[in-house]
């Protein structure tokens, strides 16, 4: 199989994850595509060193994250907001309610931190993995992490007591 074949095989493998994950990050389908697109516009440039890796989906995760997180530092975003729109899909839990009242408060917390909490409890990465994708300490990201439950508690109404300590994890 040629490294062409290989890319196209593995990104349309992983198309709808990488657009889930850039869904999280951005909170709009049509912007979650252009993240999708960018991202895997690196991955092939990158391709021969990407494919040695030793986990390739962290891989590209991390160009994906990188990607938002320099497009939100950039004066695109600071000029254009994308108008709310629905999911283009159903969503996949049982209380509909609940999941738009968390992506709409997901939505409020500020990029990076909102980066750490999609890496850290949609991703299920460690401090240290999502550390590594974001390019940090592991202090930040529990300090970044604290913050983006704090800001989604308020923005849920949430008082603390109602988080478990595994869900605060």
């Amino acid at each position: 199989m040629s490294h062409d074949e290989e890319y196209t095989s593995y990104v349309s493998g992983r198309l709808p994850w990488l657009r889930r994950v850039a869904y999280l990050l951005c909170q709009d389908w049509h912007r979650a595509d252009d993240l999708v697109q960018t991202a895997i516009t690196r991955l092939y440039v990158k391709w021969r060193q990407a494919r040695a890796a030793d986990n390739l989906d962290a891989y590209v995760r991390t160009i994906l994250v990188r990607v938002f997180l320099a497009e939100q530092r950039g004066g695109w975003f600071s000029r254009v907001r994308p108008m709310a729109a629905p999911p283009d899909t159903a969503l996949d839990c049982g209380d509909r309610d609940l999941a738009m009242d968390t992506r709409r408060a997901l939505a409020t917390v500020p990029p990076r931190q909102r980066a750490t909490l999609v890496l850290r409890y949609y991703c299920d990465l460690s401090v240290e993995q999502t550390a590594h994708a974001l390019g940090c300490s592991a202090g930040t990201v529990k300090s970044q992490t604290a913050r983006g439950l704090a800001a989604l508690r308020v923005a849920l109404g949430t008082p603390d007591s109602h988080l478990s300590p595994a869900e605060e994890r």
